[in-house]
């Protein structure tokens, strides 16, 4: 049998091994994220919307973009946390707003905004 064949066998068997280590890296952080955030206390605080953005992500040649919505929310005690929200909820809360947070881990779970009784009629 000719030996010319082993450095590509040994590249072929390299580059799989790197691959299925990258692969199961990607999907035990989303598993570990997703017991994490079930594992989570429901909290729900008052806090301030203090900034809103979307990431875009591709829409080249043929594939349709996608986007996800974040909102970062302050804290009484200063702190701040950033979550992904749906998209029919992301325009409802603006940079401003005060209201109760509701989330779990990583996940966001709802906004209510507090209405303020002066703002009615003026």
């Amino acid at each position: 049998m000719d030996a010319g064949w082993r450095p590509f066998l040994f590249a072929i068997v390299l580059v799989f091994l790197i691959g299925s280590f990258v692969f199961v890296l990607v999907i035990g952080k989303g598993v570990f994220a997703w017991g994490s955030d079930n594992a989570a206390e429901m909290i729900t605080i008052s806090c301030k919307v203090v900034d809103k953005r979307t990431k875009v992500s591709g829409g080249s040649g043929d594939f349709s973009a996608g986007a996800a919505y974040y909102a970062a929310f302050e804290f009484v005690d200063g702190s701040l946390v950033e979550l992904r929200m749906p998209a029919d909820e992301f325009g409802l809360p603006v940079a401003g707003d005060v209201g109760e947070l509701t989330y779990q881990g990583t996940r966001y779970k709802g906004f209510e905004r507090h209405m303020h009784a002066s703002g009615a009629g003026s």
